[in-house]
């Protein structure tokens, strides 16, 4: 049985006359230290399930938009073959008109859905928030590996990159730092925000990797970094992206469920439904 967003009422879940569609894939094949984010989809949307659905910043019920749940995608032996089917499912729903949204999983699911908005819409930006620089071409013989979601979005669209604070020697002579918002530069100010909407194309897809927050508001993720974000300066952020901007799609990912992660599962639960309420009710 597929677990539906938010509990909501029956009437807001029709496919047919539903905005948003979540897109569950729960994969975990190429992380390299923590592991478990394959249960992250179930566990976020088992917190959405448990959190109010009266938005105060809104005032007003976020759901009513309508938002169906797809089933989760398939457990994959390869990343290459989850990628092609994240890639055809999105595919069918932006066909059918409608606003994707993929929970994760590891970040390599956001290779395929990416791919899918790509094909199908101009003028497109990846936004990027996360705490690595996931810009390696290749890593452990795949280059649909977790460390490469970047490196394949920006083969076909211009990328911007927020809170970032740990990449490798390989990325550092590829990475295009005039395009980049360096965790230690902006952690204490918004005076990048403007910047950062200004490389902006006029539609814009957004990635989050939940290691973009400091760990002490998300430590349940696959490999945490000191130094991160917080919440209501992500918030600020992707408010003004949506106000500037039209934000087609977005996916939430490495969410690495434990014994004592509920605090996690709610944060990325309640950004969903956050990013939900700012597209749908500006």
């Amino acid at each position: 049985m597929i677990q539906e967003y938010g509990g909501i009422p029956q009437e807001f879940t029709d496919y047919d006359k539903a905005s948003v569609v979540v897109i569950p894939i729960p994969f975990d094949g190429t992380s390299t230290w923590g592991k478990g984010a394959d249960k992250g989809p179930a566990a976020l949307l088992d917190a959405t399930a448990n959190m109010e659905l009266f938005d105060i910043e809104k005032w007003q019920e976020l759901y009513t938009c309508g938002i169906f749940t797809d089933k989760p995608i398939a457990p994959h032996k390869t990343p290459e073959d989850m990628v092609y089917d994240a890639y055809k499912v999105t595919r069918k729903h932006l066909l059918a008109g409608k606003y994707c949204m993929t929970l994760g999983g590891e970040h390599s699911v956001s290779i395929g859905p990416i791919k899918a908005y790509q094909e199908l819409t101009e003028n497109l930006t990846i936004l990027q928030l996360d705490a690595h620089g996931d810009l390696r071409e290749e890593y452990e013989e795949s280059m649909n590996n977790h460390a490469c979601v970047m490196a394949r979005a920006r083969e076909k669209s211009p990328i911007v990159q927020v809170g970032i604070r740990s990449i490798c020697i390989e990325e550092s002579e590829t990475i295009d730092k005039s395009r980049v918002f360096f965790a230690h530069d902006i952690w204490d100010n918004d005076a990048w925000m403007d910047k950062a909407i200004s490389l902006l194309t006029e539609k814009v897809y957004i990635t989050i990797d939940l290691d973009v927050f400091d760990p002490a508001e998300v430590p349940a993720t696959g490999t945490p970094e000191p130094g991160g974000l917080k919440w209501y300066q992500v918030i600020r952020f992707l408010e003004k992206v949506h106000a500037a901007r039209n934000v087609v799609g977005s996916d939430v990912v490495e969410l690495c469920p434990n014994d004592h992660s509920k605090p996690s599962e709610f944060l990325a639960a309640k950004l969903t439904y956050k990013l939900i309420g700012m597209k749908f009710f500006k």
